[in-house]
């Protein structure tokens, strides 16, 4: 039986068995959400739309951590 709020079947369907927030917890928030919508882009309706919203947040997180360089190449003051 499924249970769509704990355990919804895309997120315990993953052919490893393993649920994914079971690796995703231990990453910071926009890493953690690319791998939670590339892990399940083949286990729901619209692989194109899950794969579009991992590159979004990997490209957040690049912009966050560049931010985060010029920061300290300024001495914080940017």
């Amino acid at each position: 039986m499924s249970d769509p709020v704990n355990h919804p079947q895309h997120y315990t369907s993953h052919p490893s068995g393993v649920e994914c927030i079971t690796i995703t917890e231990h990453m910071g928030f926009n890493l953690g959400n690319a791998l939670k919508y590339i892990w399940r882009a083949d286990l729901k309706g619209n692989s194109l739309q899950d794969l579009e919203k991992a590159a979004w947040y990997v490209q957040r997180e690049i912009s966050l951590r560049k931010k985060t360089e010029e920061r300290e190449a300024y001495g914080g003051t940017v």
